[in-house]
């Protein structure tokens, strides 16, 4: 296979980060891109854009910020927090989610959730759960690849249970060795946890750091970043991921 991507280097500045135009959403094209630090986002009259932003807005995941009103929300939950349960409702629910201006996740079209959908059932796409009883409140999913998690989209249908999702990824990734979530373009919810904005270059070295297998490999075959059988759902962050919000502090 040959590198379906330009260098990231010709992104434009204006859209910023904007890559390349078309392709397709294949498990090889996904991986593909992600471990070059490139992910898709596009309307649903569109066809695929790929991007690779500048600055890219990251979360080193043993600095997430907690604030007051938020430790007392996650004291006080009846919430319980689990991962790769309810993959298929996660996705579901970010791309009906209203956002701050409104919209919807309009660029989560029925072709993107299949995408997901089998990067899921071959272990490389993950989601958090959070849950009211057999409800699921809020979430988000991502790509991991190694030591690298690739955050996608996140909801929430009751207050601050995104939150409380991401809070749980970070925790547990850092326990896992990750040091570092991607979170793709600024967002203020995420700012507000303590996500901070880094070069595309020195985002791309971060990125070669945490993905071992060298980039060769991966253009040549990148289904070789697919997890083993046994490691590719259950329980992908070990005995990690907090099963209670109190358990978060």
């Amino acid at each position: 296979m040959h590198n379906p991507f330009p260098p990231t280097s010709r992104a434009l500045s204006e859209p910023n980060g904007l890559l390349a135009v078309g392709g397709d959403l294949e498990p090889a094209t996904l991986i593909c891109a992600y471990a070059q630090g490139i992910f898709p986002w596009f309307d649903r009259d569109e066809e695929i854009l790929w991007w690779a932003p500048d600055p890219r807005q990251v979360m080193w995941t043993d600095r997430v910020h907690i604030s007051r009103s938020m430790r007392k929300t996650l004291r006080q939950s009846q919430w319980t927090i689990q991962s790769d349960r309810a993959f298929d409702s996660v996705v579901q629910c970010c791309a009906s989610a209203a956002r701050g201006d409104g919209d919807s996740g309009t660029w989560i079209t029925t072709t993107m959730q299949e995408a997901y959908q089998t990067l899921h059932s071959m272990g490389v796409a993950h989601s958090i759960e959070v849950m009211n009883g057999n409800r699921v409140v809020g979430g988000l999913y991502g790509v991991m690849l190694d030591k690298m998690f690739f955050g996608e989209s996140m909801f929430s249908l009751e207050a601050n249970a995104s939150k409380a999702a991401f809070i749980a990824l970070c925790q547990a990734c850092h326990t896992q060795g990750i040091e570092l979530i991607d979170c793709q373009v600024q967002n203020p919810h995420l700012m507000s946890l303590g996500a901070e904005l880094m070069s595309r270059e020195d985002f791309e070295n971060h990125l070669r750091g945490a993905i071992k297998t060298d980039m060769q490999s991966i253009i040549a075959n990148p289904l070789c970043l697919v997890p083993r059988e046994s490691e590719s759902l259950g329980r992908p962050w070990g005995n990690a991921l907090a099963s209670q919000p109190a358990d978060l502090l």
